[in-house]
């Protein structure tokens, strides 16, 4: 694998500071390789979790990555600005950068933006956007985006609100986001949380999942404005 130098720099990096290992992920007609984290459970920090609940759930690779990730690059709509919230290391992000995005990497966690540049660099060959942005208070500086993409980030009934303030903050008036879900708790509150704010909300696919052990259905919501 070559890497421009700053590529190499920071996946060495990173490979000092994680036990880290190497998820193979076929996207589209590509096979994606993505380091991550050996284990979530590794990284948990008391301190983060009593500031606010914090948890790295980011270091997993989780099914709706990959669901979303294979319906992002089938997808025919127009290329345009794009931004992933809660991109955790990368995989979505790397397949709306494929299909020809202009992709934003989004997380809470600077580590998580690491390894997501780390990731886009080892299969894009360059680097990509990424910004650090709290939910709770998007700053001001940052745009709207065309298309706005999260796999997974439902799991926790709070977020059902933050996430559908997030999605109406930075969507352009003719943008779509797709949200890919396995049937979190906060799913539902999420849609109906989008209604409140004036946004449309259809079920764009549904798709399955299966890994091993682990089954799931996977729904890809639309969300538009009006």
């Amino acid at each position: 694998m070559s890497l421009l130098p700053g590529g190499a720099e920071l996946i060495a990096d990173l490979e000092q500071r994680f036990v880290t290992v190497n998820d193979d992920v076929r996207v589209g007609s590509r096979n994606v390789n993505i380091l991550r984290p050996r284990s979530a459970e590794d990284l948990i920090s008391e301190t983060d979790f009593d500031r606010d609940e914090r948890l790295p759930y980011w270091a997993e690779l989780w099914p709706s990555s990959t669901i979303l990730a294979n319906f992002i690059v089938a997808e025919n709509g127009p290329r345009g600005s794009a931004i992933e919230l809660g991109a955790g290391v990368g995989l979505v992000s790397i397949a709306a950068a494929i299909a020809g995005h202009q992709i934003t990497a989004s997380d809470y966690y600077e580590d998580a933006l690491a390894f997501a540049r780390a990731n886009a660099f080892r299969n894009l060959g360059r680097d990509i956007d990424t910004a650090l942005i709290d939910w709770r208070d998007v700053a001001s500086d940052i745009p709207r985006f065309d298309l706005v993409l999260a796999s997974d980030v439902l799991y926790e009934s709070r977020y059902a609100p933050l996430v559908a303030g997030v999605v109406h903050r930075l969507l352009t008036d003719s943008g779509v986001a797709y949200v890919a879900d396995p049937g979190r708790v906060a799913a539902n509150a999420f849609t109906d949380a989008c209604v409140e704010l004036g946004l449309s909300v259809r079920t764009s696919a549904t798709r399955p999942y299966q890994a091993g052990h682990v089954r799931q259905t996977i729904t890809v919501y639309a969300v538009t404005r009006g």
